[in-house]
């Protein structure tokens, strides 16, 4: 028999044992014209929900732990400045790339607490070296490395800067991903353990084609090229994180190294968000990293009167179920999207802390 009314405030159902059932059904079969505060179990969702004056909600879970998916880019590095003396331009590393992939099937998830704030830091890009002339100070025209980006609680470091155009500060810096070297046999920069791989060293060839070509910048998927080879940025990799299906975009391709040999192009840029390598010949001029990628900024073309190319502003990215809702405090800049039963929440700018509710 169905119980549809009491006539006291306070009902005793309980007991030692046993467990109290109501009602229950699909999204299809919910009542037509219910109360205000009426409950049920959600058959299609799996979920308890509740009626209130802005229709049916979720009964959310206690304050317990969350699966989040995340994507944390740090800024890419700067590339290499033209120098006066006729040298090959190193490219920018990429920017730490630190992700999981629970929504593609990973074993790896994250977990925050909900009511919890949360650190975020969006990494800028390193600036692109300065163009010098013959005798600047040794480093002036080196790339600046870019800045690390962090939420719970984990850190992705910023990209190296592209080596600069001479003997005594040749080699690309170490970074999420490094920097691409100048010639002379100039080494490329470290990259970081599970976040880069090393940029490219320059050009070793005394003559021919590749002569005074830089290194291309390492990318989050491979190495950078060397100057003896194409001087191109290192590959990034692509995350879909921010789509319901197939392959997302790509993010952390390195900066391409800068030539100073005529009849050669400089490198490109990897997975064509590495910012692109300029050339004497033609006077080919270099280009950022894409915004809001982390990728490299590409290396100058080897003369004085160039910059080297900023490195790509970093992003934090978070996935989680739609029935939740994320506030910011601080200078943070955000975006939110729906993705099938999730939310997607893009920070591309700024410091401040999140929270999940």
């Amino acid at each position: 028999m169905a119980l549809t009314k009491v006539s006291t405030g306070v009902v005793d159902m309980s007991g030692s044992t046993g467990a109290l059932e109501i009602a229950k059904g699909t999204t299809a079969t919910r009542p037509a014209t219910p109360s205000v505060g009426t409950l049920r179990a959600n058959t299609s969702t799996n979920k308890m929900e509740v009626y209130a004056s802005a229709g049916w909600r979720v009964l959310k879970e206690g304050l317990n732990a969350l699966v989040v998916d995340f994507l944390i880019i740090a800024g890419g590095g700067g590339g290499t400045g033209g120098y006066g003396n006729g040298q090959g331009t190193g490219g920018g590393g990429a920017g730490g790339y630190v992700t999981t992939t629970t929504y593609a099937g990973s074993e790896n998830p994250q977990t925050l607490i909900v009511g919890t704030a949360y650190n975020v830091i969006v990494g800028a890009g390193g600036a692109g070296g300065v163009s010098t002339g013959y005798n600047a100070p040794s480093n002036a025209n080196r790339g600046s490395n870019g800045y690390g980006s962090i939420t719970l609680g984990i850190s992705a470091i910023g990209g190296g800067g592209g080596g600069a155009s001479n003997t005594s500060y040749p080699t690309g810096a170490a970074g999420g991903s490094g920097g691409g070297g100048t010639p002379y046999s100039s080494s490329g920069g470290a990259g970081t353990s599970g976040q880069g791989n090393a940029g490219g060293r320059g050009s070793q060839t005394p003559g021919g084609a590749n002569l005074y070509r830089g290194g291309g910048g390492g990318g989050a998927g491979s190495i950078g090229s060397t100057g003896d080879s194409s001087g191109n940025g290192g590959i990034g990799l692509a995350n879909s994180i921010t789509v319901s299906s197939g392959t997302g975009p790509f993010y952390a391709g390195g900066g391409g190294g800068g030539v100073y040999s005529g009849g050669v192009t400089g490198g490109t840029g990897g997975s064509s968000v590495g910012g692109q390598g300029g050339a004497t010949n033609g006077n080919t001029n270099t280009s950022a990293g894409a915004t809001n990628t982390g990728s490299g900024g590409g290396g100058a073309r080897g003369t004085s009167g160039q910059p080297g190319g900023n490195g790509g502003s970093g992003v934090v990215i978070l996935r989680y179920p739609k029935s939740y809702t994320i506030a910011k405090t601080g200078s943070l800049i955000s975006s939110t999207a729906i993705v099938g039963a999730d939310a997607v929440t893009i920070l591309t700018e700024g410091t401040g802390t999140i929270t999940l509710s």
